[in-house]
């Protein structure tokens, strides 16, 4: 409650109440239709294109009047007005009567009702109302007969258009749900059907003045600063107590109503205090400042209602920001729960829309476009299904009378949540209460429901015959003076507590206690009542259980301090620069964290309320700490002294609270000792005779006396001078400071978003304000998404960057699913945003859908729709012929459509979103989209922000920078699905061998499998002409086959069949046909028996290609160079003459061979996520293979004038036949008989492969297989001390210098400590 706090801190803090307020009908005024709901129905009849004269004047004929809504009033308020805490005359008439007047009949129930509501002010700070709503006989004639006329006219109307009723009941069912709620609102308090069977003998005529008696609806409500919600429903519920009282009470009420305005203070943090109300006193009692702030709401109803389940899933919908609805019959439910959750997110604060409480005439505000936990009253019957909401796609519905819940889709699980219901669940049982799902509260009438539960009846028969009597507190008899001077003098009592606990009996004090049973002792226990007894239950569950969720945060938020990143010299300049700067390293604090926790810790640390926890934490350093957070720090210092842990260490056992008995206990004591108590209620300087008591009904009271309070009082002397004290320090801060406007200016816009909207304007409600709050939401959508595409492009720029060597980064792949989820969910609220008739759960893709069925309507009337698709660009001669892939919206529809695996609109709307943004289209076809007007038009009101021009425009524009960076977010995460793939297979054209007779086949692979070996047939050999009109074959293939994920390798190979059989490949090109993602493979070799190396059979290394430019300038953007297959230039460059002029030295050689190795170390220190694929680094370009064949190469006697060209292969085949001759074998068996068998069996299981791969595909798979099985530094000695090796080395080779080859050897010994995997297309026949 750090806001109450805040919102104390005026002239009068110490103040129990602020307000005393009276509403109810105005006499003078007589009947008015609430102009509010009339408004209301005006809003609904423009939405629906209906004219809004009819439903401006608010009478509807067709609702019976009683049940109809009329306008309350604000009859009385003391006192007139505070400076320090502006009475809001239009909230609080609204909030005391949500639904306007009720009116009764005698044949009606009419128990009173409690209920309390809360109002948030503009800089976040809270007042709470507590209202008692009771029906008082209307003694106005002229009231009487205005219903009387109301029901003579309905009647009529009923009559007249009873014959063809059908027509109505169809009329009023077709108008909108939200209409109906708004008409039918009142429903809710309706009789019930017994009753309603009472009264059917008179249902015609519904009220006759002359035999019924009528009764409205008065609120009785006090405006306090902090929530003590059962100190003031007991007070409220005495002074009703009083009017219905056959005697009168000993005092006039002026002088209660007085007491508790002026003269009753709050309690002091960790105090207890008493007061006295008409009857009996009340204690409330206040945490001290090392506590959990205070809660005066019971906890275990809201678990009782929902379950404990339900309960922690809304906890956690809550702690991620999403919208949430609360629903139920009852507003003190609505309260309780929406309390509750917010209470139990301590250390941190909900930032967002909170209105507990929604009126009637506020339903509009539904449409809002941000997060919001809000409670809407349900009609009695009312099913949920005929709730018509303007977003679902993000929303949590919580059922509250239903004891349902309904939970957005895929959103992540609380950490350890099962161990932690189980925690509550015991917690809960340990008071005897089912933590299944809720059975209602165990009381008969439900907790909430009705404020004279059972416990606040059963009084004792001493005080039965202390109220017959007419006496109190004040007015008592011998015995109960005793008391009394016990039960107010903290002194005695804490004397005589000592005695106690000394064994000491005090048997006067004991005999008295035993023969009254008064409530309130000094040995409280054994005589509290049972009301008290409930109370103290309520409040010792209550800490416990908030214990039990703070302990939760304290563990997971142990370390959070080590992440706070402070970069700002001072105040000012922190304020000034906070959207630039990064105040939380959370790739760190996520890489420290564990495992199960990161889906939901990954998406909280990205909310407003963890923001302000970082904002406030680092304004510490300058100013005093936030509430919240000081005892939230003091709690995470003291478990470190308990439990000394590396913060590095994070485990993922689950640690319990160990502190629930203290906390009970602390709350226990401090109920047992009353540490102040206040001034007794006295009598006032009143005119006599005028506070004149009539049962029944609540007196007109005295505002002179009441408007001003006592002078003299010893605490409004400390306020005051302390206020003083205040007042100048805050004047020197200022002057020291900056401006405290411009500071919390800065703050709310540091703060960002739905800041000033925390609740709506309860007041003025003309169409003129409507419109304002939705510009402030329009404009409040279009910095969030300027926000987090920011976000967006720091976080993958900050991870190219890495790949560059520039720092350090983590998890990025979660944290990035987390950011394309929350773009996801902010399109869906933008697209909810003004929406005029809501279809399905997701309002993007309704919208979709309009537009596909308007484009398909448009294709079948003009065949070739030139407007759906983007015109072919002209290729350049250097790009690779493959079919242009068209780019249209409507086909990315028809690709999600297709996918069985997606069942929901939201789920479609989302996957589409992940496709556009894969493919660079997002802003594109979200333009396209918005470009049919008119459509636009139909689906939204004038104030949506699809229908702000400019706005929009921005909104796009802030999308189009997204198109800077590559995303796999659709293939990544949909990894089940079909997608077709298609193959280009392009020979070198500028060689006459362009043609093959042979039968070609292909495998692709890529990180997520591969599609297996697929025969190409030979009709899909297509001609093609290249620009200067000379033929060339390209093979085409189209296969489908489950999503491979990135592409890595494909092996290419042929039959060696048929004349032509020899081929030179200059590439293939494979594209996925759905995100339009084309990797281009490398080869630039031979495939034949008897030409190059003799192979058969290709692997070769993938490249993403930049879609639109093939020439390396195009790809400037791109950070860093993607690795690619071995390229043409360096196999010539190897095994030929013609490659001399450009041999690496051997300097080169041996760093290339470094960079390679650190290149895999790299590798395998990324996490998990973002390592990328092996196989490039072991085989691609500038690899681990690429190295090593340079090294022996080098000085290698290759060719020889007039014979064949001989490759390092050969070299290989020789040394293993010299180890393995028998006559030498003998000798080598010292040097190492165990490594020369590895090794020649190695080379046997390569050379009897049924693959064809050549000789230098041999050599590469060599390589692979012994460093996947650490043994390349064995076997390079064997080679070395081979003498084959001088025959085909010259002596400055590299492979002949021993420091050289011992230096190598050290190098690749770094890879023994990564666990080397390889893919199945190198590795495919051997046998080992």
């Amino acid at each position: 409650m750090s806001g109450s706090s805040s919102a104390v801190s005026g002239a009068a803090p110490c103040r129990f109440a602020h307000y005393f307020v009276i509403c109810g009908i105005d006499t003078e005024t007589g009947l008015e239709p609430d102009e509010l709901a009339a408004l209301y129905q005006w809003l609904e009849a423009d939405r629906q294109g209906r004219g809004g004269d009819a439903a401006a004047t608010g009478e509807n004929f067709e609702q019976s009047p009683l049940k109809r809504t009329f306008k309350s009033k604000v009859l009385a308020r003391y006192p007139e007005n505070l400076e320090w805490n502006p009475f809001d005359q239009d909230a609080v008439n609204m909030l005391c009567m949500p639904k306007g007047l009720s009116f009764r009949t005698q044949a009606d129930k009419r128990d009173p009702q409690f209920h309390s509501f809360i109002i948030t002010k503009e800089d976040g700070s809270r007042m709470y109302g507590f209202v008692h709503t009771f029906y008082e006989e209307v003694t106005s004639p002229q009231i009487c007969s205005a219903m009387q006329t109301l029901y003579q006219m309905h009647n009529a109307e009923h009559a007249s258009a009873n014959p063809p009723s059908s027509s109505s009941s169809s009329s009023s069912s077709s108008s909108s749900s939200m209409d109906s709620l708004a008409s039918s609102l009142d429903e809710a308090d309706s009789p019930t059907s017994s009753s309603a069977s009472a009264s059917s003998s008179r249902a015609a005529g519904g009220y006759d003045s002359t035999r019924d008696t009528l009764y409205v609806s008065k609120a009785l409500c006090l405006i306090t600063p902090m929530p003590f919600m059962n100190a003031c429903r007991q007070f409220l519920s005495q002074l009703h107590r009083a009017v219905t009282a056959e005697t009168a009470p000993p005092l006039p009420l002026e002088s209660y109503v007085h007491n508790i305005l002026y003269e009753v203070p709050l309690p002091a943090p960790g105090r207890t205090l008493k007061f006295h109300g008409v009857y009996e006193p009340i204690v409330c009692q206040r945490p001290g400042l090392g506590e959990l702030p205070l809660a005066d709401f019971p906890l275990a109803e809201a678990f009782s209602l929902l379950g404990v389940e339900n309960l922690v899933q809304v906890f956690t919908c809550t702690l991620l920001e999403m919208q949430i609805l609360l629903y139920s019959e009852d507003y003190q439910r609505l309260m309780t729960v929406a309390e509750s959750i917010t209470t139990l997110l301590f250390p941190f604060q909900w930032q967002h829309v909170y209105v507990p409480i929604l009126p009637a005439s506020l339903l509009h505000f539904l449409d809002a476009p941000v997060p919001y936990l809000m409670g809407l009253q349900s009609k009695e019957g009312t099913d949920r299904s005929k709730l018509e909401l303007p977003q679902e796609a993000n929303l949590c519905f919580v059922d509250i009378d239903n004891h349902y819940i309904e939970l957005p889709e895929d959103f992540p699980q609380f950490p350890n949540k099962t161990e932690f219901i189980q925690e509550v669940s015991e917690v809960l049982q340990g008071f005897g209460i089912s933590a299944s799902r809720g059975a209602p509260p165990r009381t008969g009438s439900s907790l909430g429901s009705n404020p004279s539960t059972p416990s606040r009846e059963r009084k004792t028969v001493a005080l039965q015959q202390l109220e017959d009597d007419g006496r109190n507190g004040n007015l008592a008899g011998e015995d109960l003076a005793v008391l009394e001077l016990l039960q107010g003098n903290a002194t005695l009592e804490r004397l005589q507590a000592l005695t106690k606990r000394t064994g000491v009996t005090v048997a006067r004090v004991d005999a008295l206690r035993a023969g009254v049973k008064a409530q309130v002792t000094g040995d409280r226990q054994g005589s509290r009542t049972a009301a008290e007894e409930e109370e103290l239950r309520n409040a010792k569950l209550t800490v416990q259980l908030r214990e039990v969720f703070a302990s939760r945060f304290t563990t997971m938020f142990a370390d959070y301090e080590a992440f706070v990143i402070q970069s700002a010299p001072d105040l000012e300049s922190w304020l000034t620069n906070r959207e630039q700067m990064h105040n939380f390293d959370k790739a760190s604090f996520l890489s420290d964290q564990p495992e199960p926790y990161l889906p939901f810790l990954s998406h909280f640390i990205e909310t407003q309320m963890f923001a302000t926890f970082i904002d406030n934490k680092i304004m510490s350093q300058w100013e005093e700490k936030e509430t919240l957070l000081r005892v939230f720090d003091t709690r995470i210092d003291k478990a470190r002294l308990y439990n000394v842990r590396a913060p590095s260490l994070r485990s993922s056992s689950y640690q319990r609270c160990s502190i629930l008995k203290e906390s009970a206990q602390t709350i226990e004591q401090r109920l047992m000792k009353i540490d102040h108590t206040a001034i007794h209620p006295h009598l006032l300087d009143m005119k006599i005779g005028q506070g004149k008591y009539e049962q029944g009904f609540f007196p007109k009271l005295q505002a002179d006396v009441l408007n001003t309070g006592p002078t003299n009082n010893k605490w409004s002397h400390r306020t005051m001078t302390a206020q003083r004290r205040k007042d100048r320090h805050r004047q020197q801060t200022e002057h020291l400071n900056l401006d405290n406007d411009l500071k919390e200016k800065y703050m709310q816009e540091a703060r960002g978003l739905g800041k000033n909207l925390r609740q709506p304007k309860l007041s003025d409600l003309s169409p003129a304000v409507i419109a304002q709050t939705n510009w402030k939401f329009v404009e409040g959508l279009l910095k969030e998404c300027r926000m987090k595409t920011k976000r967006m492009l720091v976080e993958k720029m900050g991870r190219e960057a890495v790949e560059l060597g520039h720092g350090e980064a983590n998890i990025t792949g979660l944290e990035e699913n987390t950011l394309i989820a929350s773009l996801c969910d902010l399109l869906e609220r933008i697209w909810s945003h003004g929406l005029q008739v809501k279809q399905g759960k997701s309002a993007l893709w309704s919208h979709l859908l309009h537009y596909q069925s308007r484009e398909e309507k448009l294709e079948q009337q003009q065949t070739d729709s030139p407007s759906s698709y983007v015109p072919e660009r002209r290729k350049s001669d250097s790009s690779i012929s493959m079919p242009y892939l068209r780019l249209s919206l409507i086909q990315d529809m028809r690709h999600i459509q297709s996918m069985s695996e997606i069942k929901t609109d939201v789920g479609r709307a989302r996957a589409w979103i992940r496709l556009s943004l894969e493919k660079k289209v997002l802003s594109q076809h979200l333009k396209q989209l918005l470009s049919r007007q008119a459509l636009t038009k139909k689906l939204y009101k004038r104030y949506a922000f699809l229908r702000c021009e400019e706005e929009k425009e921005q909104f796009l524009f802030h999308l189009l920078s997204l198109n800077t960076v590559d995303y796999f977010c659709f293939t990544s995460v949909f990894t089940t699905i079909m997608i077709p793939y298609r193959v280009v297979i392009i020979p070198i054209k500028k060689l006459s061998n362009a043609m093959t007779t042979s039968n070609p086949w292909v495998c692709v692979s890529g990180e997520l499998g591969d599609s297996g070996i697929m025969q190409i047939p030979k009709n899909v050999l297509e001609m093609a002409f290249d620009s200067a009109f000379r033929p060339h074959t390209h093979i085409y293939a189209l296969f489908k086959c489950q999503n491979l994920g990135k592409l890595t390798t494909v092996q290419l190979g042929h039959d060696n069949a048929g004349l032509l059989a020899k081929w030179l490949v200059d590439c293939v090109v494979v594209r996925n046909e759905i995100t339009g993602h084309t990797y281009r493979f490398p080869c630039g070799r031979w495939l034949g028996k008897g030409v190059d190396d003799g192979s058969l059979e290709r692997v070769l290394i993938g490249e993403l290609m930049v879609p639109g430019s093939e020439d390396e300038s195009g790809r400037g953007c791109r950070t860093p160079p993607l690795q690619r297959s071995p390229s043409q230039t360096r196999r010539i460059s190897i095994t030929s003459l013609s490659g001399r002029g450009c041999k690496p030295t051997s300097g080169q050689i041996q760093e290339a061979i470094g960079e390679a190795v650190n290149n895999i170390v790299k590798h395998f220190h990324k996490p998990e996520k973002e390592r990328g694929s092996l196989t490039v680094l072991l085989c691609g370009e500038n690899s681990l293979v690429a190295a090593l064949e340079q090294f022996f190469h080098h000085g290698f006697k290759s060719a020889r004038l007039f014979q064949k060209t001989v490759f390092v292969w050969d070299f290989v085949e020789k040394a293993v036949a010299y180890i393995e001759s028998a006559d030498q074998m003998g000798d080598l068996q010292e040097t190492g008989g165990m490594t020369c068998q590895s090794l020649c069996h190695y080379i046997n299981a390569i050379n009897s492969t049924p693959r064809n791969i050549g000789k230098d595909g041999k050599f590469q798979l060599l390589v692979c297989l012994g460093a996947r099985d650490r043994l390349l530094p064995q076997w390079l000695p064997l080679l070395v001390e081979c003498p084959v090796i001088q025959q085909m080395y010259e002596d400055t080779a590299l492979l002949r210098d021993r420091t050289t080859v011992n230096a190598l050897i050290g190098v690749l010994e770094t890879l023994h400590d990564f666990p080397i995997t390889l893919e199945s297309s190198l590795v495919k026949g051997i046998d080992l």
